[in-house]
C-alpha cells in the first residue's frame, strides 16, 4: 500500500489522465449496458413447439412427444427435460446447466430433432421456438380501426409482423386474435359421385396447381428469356378453373363438383379487450440479452413508420411498454443515487467543515460508479433494478475510506507541528500512509458480508449476485480511488494554506459531548 501511495503522488499526471480515462469509458461502458426493469433469471432454455392438427392430447403424447422426449435424452448439460401435451400442440422444455452458450444449446436440440423429424406424422408442423425467454414479453399492441377483424389480422401479419421482425433485439412477433384468411374449398358429394371423382383426387388437384414452375430459357441472339408457368393460386377464381379431372375431352374444375369462397382457419381461442369484443393484437418477443430500452424504441420508432401507412382510421395502440418499466426503474436507482450524494454532501460538510475537502471526498462517488460500470460491462451484467441498486445501497459507504484520508490529510496540513518543515508531498505521503491499513481494513470487512451472496444458485443467485457484486466493485473501487486519486488531488489543487478546517459549529458540540463520556468509559 505504501508503494501503491508512492506511486501515485511521483506520477500524479498519470494518475490524472487515468481519472480522465476513467470517466471516459465509464461513461461509454454505461452507454453500452443492456437496460432492463429487472434481472433475467430465467435458466439456460430451447423450446420446442409442435402443432398437430386434429391430434387429442393422448394420440398428441404417444406420437409425438414420446418419440421427441426419447431422442432428446442425452443430451449433455441438460438438467431438466418437461413437456406439455393439448389438444393439437405439444409444448417440450430443456433446461440447461447456467452458463452453456444458447446457440450450443439450439444447435444441439436442432441436431436430435433432425433425426426423429421423418418417423413423425407427416402433417406436424412447428420446431424450435424463437430465442427468447419467459420474460421477453417487450412490446404489446392492438389493431384499432373500423376494420374487420379479418383485415386487421392481414395487417398484422403482412404488413406489421415482417417490419418489426428486423429491429434488432427482437426475437419474433406473435400474433393473437383476429380471423386468418383462408380459401376454403366445400366438395358436394352428390357432385363429386355422378362425375366418379374421389376426394383424393380432388386434394391432389388442389396441391398440385398452387405452385409457380421454371421452364428453362429461351435464347435470342444475345438475350435470354426466363420462362416460367405461374400457377400459384391469389383469387378464389383461381382455385375455381383449377382442373380436377378429364370426362370424354371435358375438363371438370373445382367450381363443378365444390363451392369456393372465402374463410378463416379455425380457432382455439380468442383475444377480448375490456369486455368490448374481440381484438387483433401483436405480442413482441425480445432475444435472449438484448437491450430493452433500446429494443423498445427500435419497435416505437419502425411502428410510427409504419402507421404512416395504414389505412385511414386504423391505427395500433400501445397496452404495454416494457420501456415505461425500464425508465421508471432506473428513475428509481437514479433519485437514490442523487439524493444520496446530496445528503453525503451535506454531512461531509457539517463534519468536515471544508468546502473543498467535502467535494474531494464527494468526487470518489461518481468515479467510484463509472469504474462498476466499467466491470460490469466486462461482464456481460444488465444494469436493472438489483444491480443499480447494489449502487445505491452503497453510496454511504463508499465515502468511508475518503473521508477517513481525507480528514487525516486536513489534520496534518492544519494542524501537525511538522507540516511546516517538511514539503506538502512528504505531508501527504505520511497522512494517507497512516491510515491506510485501517481503511483498506475496514473496506475489505465489508466486502467479506457481502461475498455469502455470490455463493447463491439459481433464482436466488440470479436476483442477489448482481447487488453483491455491485456493491463489492464500488466499494474496491473506492479503496483504491481514495488511496491514489485523493491525495493527488489534495496536492495538486488545494494549497496548503488553504487547508484550515473551518468549523461550522458541529464539531465542538459533538466534541462537548464525546470527550467527558469517553473520559467516563
Amino acid at each position: 500500500m505504501a508503494g501503491l501511495i508512492s506511486f501515485a503522488l511521483t506520477q500524479r499526471l498519470l494518475i490524472l489522465i487515468a481519472v480522465l480515462v476513467l470517466i471516459g469509458g465509464g461513461y461509454s461502458a454505461f452507454r453500452q449496458i443492456p437496460i432492463d426493469a429487472f434481472p433475467d433469471v430465467s435458466p439456460t432454455q430451447v423450446k420446442i413447439i409442435v402443432k398437430a392438427p386434429g391430434m387429442t392430447p393422448e394420440e398428441v403424447e404417444a406420437r409425438i412427444t414420446g418419440p421427441i422426449e426419447v431422442e432428446l435424452l442425452g443430451i449433455p448439460k441438460q438438467t431438466m427435460l418437461r413437456s406439455i401435451a393439448k389438444y393439437s400442440l405439444t409444448d417440450i422444455t430443456v433446461d440447461f446447466v447456467e452458463g452453456t452458450d444458447i446457440y450450443w444449446a439450439r444447435q444441439q436440440i436442432a441436431e436430435r430433432l433432425n433425426t426423429i423429424w421423418g418417423s413423425l406424422p407427416a402433417d406436424i408442423q412447428g420446431g424450435i421456438a424463437p430465442m427468447t425467454t419467459p420474460l421477453g414479453e417487450m412490446f404489446m399492441f392492438t389493431i384499432e380501426g373500423d376494420i374487420s377483424l379479418m383485415e386487421k389480422r392481414d395487417l398484422l401479419d403482412w404488413v406489421i409482423r415482417p417490419a418489426l421482425r428486423t429491429v434488432p433485439g427482437v426475437a419474433d412477433v406473435n400474433s393473437l386474435g383476429g380471423l386468418v384468411r383462408s380459401f376454403e374449398v366445400v366438395p358436394d358429394n352428390m357432385r363429386l359421385a355422378a362425375r366418379g371423382i374421389g376426394m383424393d383426387k380432388l386434394i391432389a388437384a388442389l396441391e398440385h396447381n398452387n405452385r409457380n414452375d421454371g421452364a428453362g430459357r429461351l435464347n435470342d441472339g444475345e438475350e435470354a428469356l426466363i420462362v416460367r408457368a405461374e400457377g400459384r393460386i391469389k383469387t378464389l377464381d383461381d382455385v375455381a378453373t383449377i382442373v380436377v379431372d378429364n370426362k370424354n375431352g371435358i375438363p371438370v374444375t373445382v367450381a363443378d363438383v365444390a363451392e369456393i369462397k372465402m374463410g378463416a382457419l379455425t380457432r382455439y381461442g380468442a383475444v377480448s379487450k375490456d369486455g368490448n369484443g374481440e381484438a387483433v393484437t401483436g405480442l413482441v418477443l425480445s432475444l435472449r440479452g438484448a437491450n430493452a430500452r433500446e429494443t423498445v424504441n427500435g419497435i416505437e420508432g419502425k411502428l410510427a413508420e409504419l402507421s404512416k401507412s395504414f389505412p385511414k382510421g386504423v391505427t395500433a395502440k400501445v397496452f404495454y411498454n416494457r420501456g415505461d418499466l425500464v425508465n421508471k426503474a432506473v428513475e428509481t436507482v437514479l433519485d437514490a443515487l442523487v439524493e444520496a450524494i446530496a445528503l453525503v454532501l451535506v454531512l461531509l460538510l457539517l463534519f468536515l467543515g471544508n468546502i473543498r475537502a467535502a467535494v474531494v471526498v464527494a468526487i470518489v462517488l461518481p468515479l467510484a460508479a463509472l469504474f462498476t460500470f466499467i466491470l460490469m460491462r466486462t461482464m456481460d451484467m444488465s444494469a436493472n433494478l438489483m444491480s443499480l441498486g447494489g449502487l445505491a445501497i452503497a453510496i454511504g459507504m463508499l465515502v468511508d475510506a475518503a473521508v477517513v484520508v481525507t480528514e487525516n490529510l486536513i489534520s496534518h496540513l492544519a494542524h501537525h507541528k511538522t507540516a511546516e518543515r517538511l514539503p506538502k508531498l512528504h505531508v501527504i505521503y505520511r497522512a494517507t500512509r497512516e491510515v491506510a491499513t485501517s481503511v483498506t481494513s475496514g473496506i475489505l470487512i465489508i466486502i467479506i458480508v457481502f461475498l455469502p451472496l455470490l455463493s447463491l444458485q439459481g433464482l436466488e443467485g440470479k436476483l442477489f449476485r448482481p447487488v453483491a457484486l455491485t456493491i463489492v466493485f464500488a466499494l474496491s473501487a473506492s479503496l483504491l480511488l481514495s488511496l491514489t486519486v485523493i491525495p493527488v488531488v489534495r496536492l495538486v489543487f488545494v494549497e496548503k494554506k488553504k487547508c484550515l478546517m473551518k468549523s461550522l459549529g458541529c464539531q465542538e458540540t459533538l466534541q462537548a459531548i464525546y470527550k467527558p463520556l469517553l473520559a467516563g468509559v
